[in-house]
């Protein structure tokens, strides 16, 4: 019984469905300075029409909650880049022998890949200051990606990566 709870929580773990995100700013750079924003001239994101439409609202959601307003001569330039990928299964089979003195003992372990599809959507939010065409803010976000979800729920995916990834912009402290 207990190995059976076990089973069922790392199923349940492993089914979760987090966006990992990685942040990188230039520490110099004075954020406070920037109150406009727009979208990178030759954004080429790597995704369908629809879903990169999802993902400009989301930023443009976020952004205004934010306090920014878009414009056509912004401070900030926004500029995504995705690609989808192939996470390898993290399933092994192990064998192993021991033993001491006259008792020998042996056994056998299998993994099983739980609750993962192996497909992940890496999508790149680059903030670039428009005047001295620098990069100042980078988040490089991962999450698992199914690509028969429903567009309201690619919708609601598109809205929890752009919250979680503008959550830390700016940023709070120059370390």
């Amino acid at each position: 019984m207990k190995g059976l709870v076990l089973i069922l929580l790392a199923f349940f773990c492993a089914s979760c469905s987090s966006v990992r995100v990685i942040y990188d700013y230039d520490k110099s750079t004075e954020f406070s300075n920037y109150t406009t924003y727009g979208y990178y001239p030759d954004m080429e994101t790597g995704m369908s029409q629809l879903d990169a439409n999802r993902l400009l609202n989301a930023v443009d959601e976020i952004m205004q909650q934010k306090g920014m307003l878009f414009s056509e001569e912004p401070d900030l330039l926004v500029n995504i880049q995705s690609r989808d990928f192939r996470n390898p299964q993290n399933s092994n089979v192990g064998v192993g022998v021991g033993g001491t003195g006259r008792n020998v003992g042996g056994g056998v372990s299998i993994g099983i890949p739980l609750g993962r599809t192996g497909v992940e959507r890496e999508i790149v939010f680059d903030l670039i200051d428009s005047q001295k065409d620098m990069l100042v803010w980078q988040a490089v976000s991962e999450t698992p990606f199914r690509e028969a979800a429903s567009p309201s729920v690619r919708e609601e995916k598109s809205l929890e990566i752009v919250t979680k990834v503008f959550s830390k912009y700016p940023p709070a402290s120059r370390n």
